[in-house]
């Protein structure tokens, strides 16, 4: 009878977290997070913009989108799936880590180990469906790697911690392109050299998360099943169910598809649109590492500042609403003004808009996660809304610029994030 009781009560890998974790905890994380997105944000703006350019002014654009297409579908794929893999990992059943691990870390190695491996080899890539094949492998490994990171934070988070803790571990999604552009700018003069340093940092940095924090463990009869209709099912929710966790999702598409259509194609914007003429791709170059600098270090203050801001306060939607409509003014405004410092005034308030967006939105969308027991599959799906954004803006940024300019572009970057705004205010559950 003992056993049996014992059986039925949640074991702390499934329990709401009340104690708040550790400044170390944090650090971990966050170094973590770092590796891993220095690794997936700067080959698009350097080693990828590079690659895609030898195939012609023509060609480069095609090429590029199709390998952003193809990394974005890898991530759809693998995310929730290595997150419900992740989910249903209990005691000893991955021994990698010893038998006593817990569901989580298990994952972040091999999927960090695994990633950089296909980056070494994309390294030595050119022709198109290397590039494409190498890129897709790269992501799909590292959307794992996201969603057991991901997870770890509802898992051992308190609920009144989260949006600080947010703002901590997402700071890297902006401070990764300029860390990771300073880095193979600085220390490396090739591609093939580039990526190995991107894929030293993304295992390197994962390894005092992995090594060195708790890990909560699944015990084997808390283990959800796991069959081929759940595997159907692990690509998706009902909204009908969970419409709190719905319109989440639907606001996160909608802003990320703003930044993505808005980013996709800033180096060629700073060659060609700026000042009417940026004086060439060396030129560009240079202003993209003084841009993304700018609003990576704007971001990074925004978004420790907003978690703390919104924890104080308990408050999330309006906080949410605000950095979304900061962001939609910095868009309009390079719609009408594109002088270089025109340019670094948006990239200021973007910043600061996008910094708070991302650490305040990651809190709410954790307090709207619908079971516990699916945590890493849940957010892995909330990925997907971060994925599918690179293949809308793909799909739409190239008949767009050519139809109407850049200026079109940041237009349509404006109105989108206009609605995810205001959309966020239906979720109902959080304040």
């Amino acid at each position: 009878m003992a056993v049996a009781e014992a059986r039925a009560v949640p074991g702390p890998a499934l329990v709401e977290p009340v104690v708040p974790v550790s400044g170390g905890w944090i650090a971990a994380n966050t170094l973590a997070n770092l590796g891993m997105a220095m690794a997936v944000v700067t080959p698009p703006q350097f080693q990828l913009a590079d690659q895609a350019a030898a195939f012609g002014s023509g060609g480069r654009f095609l090429v590029l989108g199709l390998v952003n297409a193809a990394g974005s579908l890898a991530g759809i794929v693998s995310t929730p799936l290595i997150g419900a893999l992740s989910d249903r990992t209990s005691r000893g059943s991955v021994p990698i880590l010893g038998s006593g691990h817990g569901r989580r870390h298990p994952w972040t190695l091999v999927t960090a180990i695994a990633g950089a491996l296909c980056l070494v080899l994309l390294g030595y890539q050119d022709t198109a469906p290397g590039i494409i094949g190498c890129w897709f492998g790269f992501n799909f490994f590292q959307g794992g790697m996201f969603a057991s990171l991901s997870a770890s934070v509802p898992d051992l988070v308190p609920p009144q911690q989260r949006a600080t803790v947010s703002g901590w571990v997402g700071m890297p999604q902006a401070l990764g392109l300029v860390a990771g552009g300073l880095l193979v700018t600085r220390l490396t003069s090739g591609v093939a050299g580039a990526y190995l340093l991107l894929a030293a940092g993304m295992v390197t940095l994962a390894l005092p998360f992995v090594l060195l924090t708790r890990d909560p463990v699944l015990e084997p009869w808390h283990r959800p099943p796991f069959s081929a209709a759940a595997l159907v099912r692990s690509f998706g929710f009902d909204p009908r169910r969970h419409p709190d966790f719905g319109w989440a999702w639907l606001a996160r598409l909608l802003m990320m598809t703003a930044h993505a259509v808005g980013t996709l194609y800033l180096p060629y914007f700073l060659e060609g649109a700026v000042d009417g003429h940026a004086g060439g791709a060396h030129r560009a170059e240079s202003r993209l590492l003084v841009l993304v600098t700018v609003f990576s270090l704007v971001a990074v203050v925004a978004a420790v500042a907003a978690g703390i801001t919104s924890d104080r306060l308990a408050r999330r939607r309006p906080l949410v609403a605000a950095a979304g409509l900061t962001m939609a003014a910095a868009a309009l405004s390079l719609a009408f003004f594109q002088s270089w410092s025109a340019v670094l005034a948006a990239a200021v308030v973007f910043g600061l808009g996008f910094g708070a967006y991302i650490a305040v939105s990651q809190a709410l969308i954790t307090e709207v996660l619908p079971a516990a027991e699916n945590r890493a599959k849940d957010l892995g799906v909330v990925h997907i809304a971060n994925l599918g954004s690179y293949v809308i803006g793909g799909v739409v940024a190239v008949p767009v610029v050519a139809l109407g300019g850049y200026s079109a572009l940041y237009v349509l970057v404006s109105i989108t994030a206009l609605i995810g705004s205001l959309v966020i205010f239906r979720v109902r559950g959080v304040r």
